[in-house]
This record gives C-alpha cells, sequence and structure tokens, in this order.
C-alpha cells in the first residue's frame, strides 16, 4: 500500500469489477412489495377528478393512495435548509411541498398517486388502469416568460412568479466606478438546464419496525445523516426514529444527496402495510423526477481602466428553481457566489441573485453546485472583454491575477484565499499546453478548411465550506491487540475510492496493514454522526477527522512506547511511524507496539477543519469546428490543479477527468428542454438528452501544483468537482475562439452542432 502522496490501485476495484458490488437491486426479498407511481401528463393543470375502481381490483394491487391519506395521518411537506430575503424585502417564499400532489398540478412528471403491489408488473399495469381528470391551463418554463407581466402564475399567492431575492458585496461602490471606467464590457450570458444522469437510476427500500417504531430506508446516498433530518420532518417524527443504510451507488454527483418524495411516501407505506417497500426509478421517471440543475440567465458587467486592468464586476443573476423548494433548492445559486471573481483583483464586486418558480422540476446540487456556473459568468466575460478591447485573453487574465504575496486575499466578494499562487500555475499550464504553437496549429486547421479554437479557465471553487464555520465530520477508530482496525467514518462513498485513501492516510501515519482495515460507512445506525460527502469536502472534511484520531492513538500510546523502549515518555518523538527517545537510536513501530499491547485502543473525532479551502487550477482546451456541419471536435484538453496536497496522484486523475466529462457535456451537447406552452419535458430519454462518449473526448492530461493549505491537518483542498468547475468556460471559451476566426459567435451552450452551424450561416448571410 502506498502512502501519501504516491499513486496507488483502488483497493474497492477487485470487489466491484467482479461483479461482487452490493446495488440497491441485489437485494432480493420475495416479501417485498412493488410501489409505482401515477404521474401527472401535464405541467400545470388542476386535477377535477380520479377514479382507482378499476385498479383497485386488480391481480396483486395491495393498495393506492394519494396525499390526502398521508395528509390525514400527520405527514407534511418538505422544506428548504437554507432561507434568504424575500423579493419584497420580507420572508422567503416557501409553497407547500408535499410527497404527493394537492389537487393542483405543477411541473410535468409530478407524483399523484402510489400503487403498492406484489410486483412491478402488477403495479404498472394498475397506473395504467386509474384514470384522471385534469382542466390544464398555460404553463411557464423559462425565468424570462415567468417575469412577464400577467405571467402564468405558478403559485397563485405568488403572482409575480419570484421566490427570493439576495444581494452580496457594494453596489453603489460598483456603480460609481462604472461611471469612470474607460471601458465597461456588458454580455448575457445563459447557462443550460442539466440533469446528472446517474449510471444506477434512483432507488429505495423502505421498511417500518413497529416493535421499536424506527423506519430503516436503504439507498444510494452521499449523506445518509443529512437525508435523515430532512425526512423526519416529512414524516412527523423524531430523527433517530430513521435509520438510512447506504449500499453501493452507481453515480450520484450531489443528486442523490436529497430527500426525494418517493422516499417519504415509501416509508409511509411500509409502516401503513406492514411490508418492506422496494421502488426503482425507470429511465423516464429519472429524467421527470430526479432534481436538475445550473439554469441562470447572468447579465454580467465588466469595468477596466485603459491599461486593461480590472475595476469592477456587477453580476445579475435570475436562477429558475422549479415549482417546489427542496430541501437544497435554494443552496447552489447562492452558497458558493463567492466564486464569480474567480482568481483575480477586483476592486470593487456586486452580485444579485433572483429566484424564480417555473412549471418545471426542482433544482438542486449536482457536481459542482454553483461553483461551474460562476467561474463561467468570469471567465467569459474576460474573454468576451479581450476581444472587444483588442487585448491577448492571457496577458488580460495575467495582469488582474492575484499574487502569492497577497496571501491571504480578501477579494471583494464574500471569500478570503488562504493560499496559492494563480500566476505559476497559468504559466504552467501555458507552457505544458504549448501554448505558443497555437497559431502554427490554427493555421494548420485553417489550410484544412476547420476553425480552431483555444480555450483557457482559471477556476477556483470553497471547498470544505461554509468558509470560517465548515462542516464538522467524524471518524472513529478503533485497533484490537491483532492488529485488526475498524474505521468508523461519517463520509459515504459513492466511486470517489475513499477506501484507498482513507487506508493510505492511516497507512502513511501510522503504519498499520492497510488489509487490517475496515471502513464502516454510510449506515446511520452504526455511524449516527456525520455529515457526508459533498463539495469538494472529504479529504479536508473526513481525512481531516482520521488524522486526528490517528494523533490521538499516537498520544495515547506513548505511555507503552516510553515502557517498551525503557524510556521518558517525554523524551518520546514519534517520526515515521516509530517512536524514538531523543538522542537515542532505539525505535519501535506503532504496529509493532499494538501487537504488544493487551488491550484495544481507541480514538474518535467529530469536529471541523479549521476553515474552508479553495482549490484552483487552469484548464486549456482546443477545439475543430467543420464549418460546413457545425460539428465541434476536442482535440486536447490539459488541466493544471493545485488541490493542495495530493493524497493520491491516480484517483486524482480520475476525479478529474470524470469532472471534465460532465463539463463538456453540459457546454456542448447534454440540456433538459421543456416544451414553452405546455411544460412537457421533450428530453425524457437519451435518444434526445444528448451524452458525452469516449469519442467526444480527447486525452485529459492533468498535472498538479501543490500549493498545501494550513486549513486542516493535511494540506488538502479537494477535487472532487475541480474538474467540471474548469470545463464549462474552458470548452465554451474554445468554441467561441474558434467561431471568432470568421467574425461569428459569441453562442450559448450547448455548443451544438445546429448552433454552431447557424451562427457560421449567419456570418456567410451577412457577409453576402
Amino acid at each position: 500500500m502506498s502512502r501519501i502522496g504516491k499513486s496507488q490501485l483502488r483497493f474497492e476495484d477487485n470487489r466491484l469489477l467482479r461483479g461482487q458490488g452490493h446495488y440497491l437491486d441485489d437485494t432480493n426479498n420475495t416479501d417485498d412489495l412493488t410501489m409505482v407511481f401515477v404521474r401527472s401528463s401535464h405541467a400545470s393543470a388542476a386535477i377535477t377528478d380520479i377514479d382507482t375502481n378499476i385498479a383497485r381490483s386488480m391481480p396483486g394491487v395491495v393498495g393506492i393512495f394519494g396525499w390526502k391519506e398521508m395528509k390525514a395521518n400527520g405527514v407534511k411537506g418538505f422544506q428548504p435548509r437554507l432561507n434568504h430575503e424575500g423579493p419584497d424585502d420580507g420572508a422567503m417564499r416557501r409553497p407547500p411541498f408535499p410527497p404527493l400532489a394537492d389537487r393542483r398540478i405543477r411541473y410535468s412528471g409530478e407524483p399523484i398517486l402510489a400503487v403498492i403491489a406484489s410486483s412491478r408488473a402488477a403495479g404498472e399495469l394498475a397506473s395504467e388502469a386509474i384514470e384522471i381528470t385534469y382542466d390544464a391551463d398555460q404553463a411557464v418554463v423559462t425565468v424570462t416568460d415567468a417575469l412577464h407581466d400577467n405571467a402564468p402564475c405558478v403559485w397563485d399567492n405568488f403572482p409575480d412568479n419570484r421566490c427570493f431575492h439576495l444581494e452580496k458585496g457594494d453596489q453603489n461602490k460598483v456603480r460609481q466606478v462604472q461611471l469612470g471606467a474607460d471601458h465597461v464590457v456588458k454580455q448575457q450570458l445563459k447557462i443550460s438546464r442539466v440533469t446528472a444522469a446517474a449510471i444506477e437510476p434512483r432507488a429505495m427500500r423502505a421498511s417500518f419496525d413497529s416493535t421499536t417504531n424506527k423506519y430503516q430506508l436503504e439507498l444510494g446516498t452521499q449523506t445518509p445523516n443529512r437525508i435523515r433530518p430532512d425526512l423526519a420532518k416529512v414524516l412527523n417524527v423524531d430523527t433517530e426514529q430513521i435509520e438510512v443504510v447506504t449500499t453501493d451507488c452507481g453515480g450520484s454527483f450531489g443528486m442523490k444527496n436529497n430527500a426525494f418524495p418517493e422516499y417519504a411516501v415509501g416509508m409511509w407505506a411500509a409502516k401503513k402495510y406492514g411490508k418492506t417497500i422496494r421502488w426503482r426509478a425507470s429511465r423516464l421517471e429519472s429524467f421527470l423526477g430526479d432534481t436538475h440543475a445550473r439554469e441562470q440567465l447572468a447579465d454580467v458587467t465588466l469595468a477596466l481602466d485603459k491599461d486593461g486592468f480590472f475595476l469592477a464586476l456587477d453580476v445579475h443573476l435570475i436562477a429558475n428553481l422549479g415549482a417546489y423548494l427542496g430541501p437544497a433548492t435554494t443552496h447552489p445559486v447562492v452558497g458558493n457566489i463567492g466564486g464569480v471573481v474567480g482568481v483575480y483583483n477586483i476592486p470593487a464586486c456586486h452580485v444579485r441573485v433572483e429566484g424564480v418558480f417555473t412549471n418545471t422540476q426542482n433544482v438542486a446540487p449536482y457536481r459542482g453546485a454553483g461553483r461551474p456556473e460562476a467561474t463561467y459568468v468570469i471567465e467569459r466575460i474576460i474573454d468576451i472583454a479581450a476581444s472587444k478591447l483588442g487585448i491577448d485573453k492571457i496577458d488580460l487574465r495575467r495582469r488582474n491575477m492575484i499574487r502569492p504575496d497577497q496571501m491571504p486575499f480578501k477579494t471583494g466578494l464574500v471569500f478570503t484565499y488562504d493560499s496559492g499562487n494563480f500566476p505559476a500555475v497559468l504559466d504552467a499550464a501555458l507552457s505544458a499546453a504549448d501554448s505558443a504553437g497555437f497559431d502554427a496549429r490554427k493555421a494548420a486547421s485553417l489550410k484544412d478548411g476547420k476553425l480552431r479554437g483555444f480555450g483557457i479557465a482559471n477556476p477556483i471553487e470553497i471547498a470544505g465550506g461554509p468558509e470560517l464555520t465548515p462542516h464538522a465530520e467524524f471518524a472513529s477508530i478503533s485497533i484490537d491487540p491483532d492488529g485488526s482496525i475498524e474505521l468508523l467514518a461519517g463520509s459515504s462513498d459513492t466511486g470517489q475510492g475513499h477506501g484507498t485513501a482513507f487506508r493510505q492516510i492511516l497507512h502513511s501515519r501510522l503504519g498499520v496493514d492497510p488489509s487490517s482495515i475496515t471502513i464502516v460507512a454510510g449506515d446511520t445506525q452504526r455511524v449516527p454522526k456525520g455529515t457526508g460527502t459533498f463539495g469538494s469536502r472529504t479529504i479536508a472534511a473526513a481525512g481531516n477527522s482520521i488524522a486526528h484520531c490517528a494523533n490521538t492513538l499516537i498520544q495515547k500510546m506513548r505511555p507503552a512506547a516510553a515502557t517498551a523502549l525503557d524510556a521518558d515518555p517525554e523524551t518520546l518523538i514519534f517520526d515515521d511511524q516509530h517512536y524514538r527517545p531523543i538522542g537515542s537510536n532505539k525505535a519501535i513501530s506503532f504496529s509493532e507496539l499494538i501487537t504488544k499491547n493487551n488491550s484495544p485502543v481507541a480514538a474518535e473525532f467529530f469536529g471541523s477543519a479549521k476553515n474552508a479551502t479553495f482549490p484552483n487550477g487552469c484548464h486549456i482546451c482546443e477545439v475543430e469546428i467543420d464549418p460546413s456541419t457545425g460539428a465541434v471536435a476536442v482535440l486536447s484538453y490539459l488541466v493544471i490543479d493545485d488541490i493542495g496536497k495530493v493524497i493520491n496522484p491516480l484517483l486524482l486523475k480520475g476525479q478529474i477527468a470524470g469532472g471534465v466529462a460532465q463539463g463538456l457535456g453540459q457546454a456542448l451537447m447534454e440540456q433538459i428542454v421543456y416544451e414553452p406552452d405546455t411544460g412537457q419535458l421533450l428530453s425524457a430519454s437519451f435518444m434526445d438528452y444528448a451524452m458525452p462518449r469516449a469519442s467526444d473526448l480527447s486525452q485529459i492530461s492533468v498535472k498538479s501544483h501543490e500549493v498545501p493549505t494550513e486549513s486542516n491537518l493535511l494540506g488538502a483542498k479537494g477535487a472532487g468537482e475541480a474538474g467540471t468547475v474548469g470545463a464549462l468556460s474552458a470548452v465554451m471559451n474554445a468554441v467561441c475562439d474558434a467561431l471568432l476566426t470568421i467574425g461569428a459567435g459569441p453562442i450559448d451552450m450547448p455548443a451544438t452542432p445546429l448552433k454552431v452551424w447557424s451562427a457560421i450561416k449567419k456570418v456567410e448571410q451577412q457577409a453576402s
């Protein structure tokens, strides 16, 4: 087993690659009942009648119920965890969010009834026999339409469709600076709506023990301890009455971290019918019922002086929230907005955020949770400013970058960066990408009739936050005299390689045998404390807690080491996994000392790192466009990241490459699309929602530039979202740079062949 800083094949892969993983559908129990949902075929409608008579009498049907039955049993609605100011300086508008529709439909695919049956087939047949009569009306699906005068109302008591309003920064200062600026560059940017499209659809298995009055919920999630209180509020029970058990998870990316309506309905049904209830989404249900992400409209204004130095940044964001507020709906557009200033020294900043209701599925965190959007805003406006002012885009970035001698640096908007060397990362990336040779490559492409573009982005994100008050994480380590070790971790793995990284940390700190370590995570009965995996926090939070436990164990074993070495405990130092008396060549390893100990030793830590961290980097992408078709080919992609101390370079490269693929997917092809008037979901399958394939990506080169942080014991900053945070900007900058060759563009994501081709044809038509 490798120590920290060395590549190590994933400890988990042998089991998973041999088909020995345990996903939810691998749990087979013939006594389980299956739950099937009847979902709305409209996006905005009143339910005037429901006829279930035929369905109730069909074979295999155990029961059919809706919100009326659940409400009568004391069930409540979902509540957002984070509240902001209301649009009229009052409280944020918080409409009810029942798990099943309450007489009114507000988005296509909203669950109305649950059918409990002996099999999925029986449940689906019964659901098709249920007749629902609707009084449909016009839906509103975009923020532009929702904010029009006399727009259809998603909620009758909120006639302007506004949910919240929030401002950060100094608006008066920004306005004053803009008046005296030599240049003011404005641009509206559209950020598209996407979905996580996890390879394993959401699924759950719920049961209720009447003797203990407790529920058990089995599902794939990164945050079992966060889902519990959200569901407890809905079911109107104490959090301790719910046990969440996490199986192997085939992709989450933040989406599965939410408490969804289906989970509450299944748990309630398990108690009502006294049976274990099973549900798994079809791919269609995933598109309809999984939370979406990202959709925003951004009006951006950047003020510069005559030498191209940034003076002020003003951003107005309008976020499409969907129809309801889930537990995390109000977080992404606001929680990471500080990243909109990027790695640049911008003296005056102001951001205004508005949340708007529409007849669509609600949004929630998805890999990056607001970070990719914030980076997109600043990195796109810099390219646009460079083009309009005739300044080299790389020089424009370099002259405005925060210097390492300015650290820690308090930005003009929310965050204080603790460490980093942004110019060095930029220079290293430019060298590795051979930016000096780009003009020759561009000329070669033109000779072949192609347009070549060079895209660059310098992302930074907050990780392991919130800033100043980071979320706590739990770890507990117990070691028996035989050397067996049990690690209880509050951070659950959904494919990131926790089992490998955690073992590397313990092996490096204590020298223990990695194969002797058993890791327990994702079971709230065994691990009742913890926060979870999200926000690139695992190593900085969970790793920090594990390191704290290791330090405690080292101290606890110090007296035993002193006895073994016949030395004063105060003269002992612990170095390279060994205890040594100062000035002596005698030594004993931690592992050897454990085997000499007759009793177990344990340590526990549930606390926070000192502060959040700020991973940063530089992404460089080159693309080639075929003007005859508009097709975009990604030719090369380079990432140089400062994620602090690297635990495992191999895992890091996998994390970054996967993140880049997801960001590239959104930039070039992925998009959730609703029909404007009816609100029907048009991209409800992989026939209509394009996903990137291996052939759509180039080889991704990942390199590290380590600047360790002092915010945690490991010096790590986080990497899970870094690839996505920079990819949206780098890819779109490359596409728009290629179009600029012939004076076309800029365009908004996704840069589909049709959109690119249309931009090219527009220029050709104007020229003729």
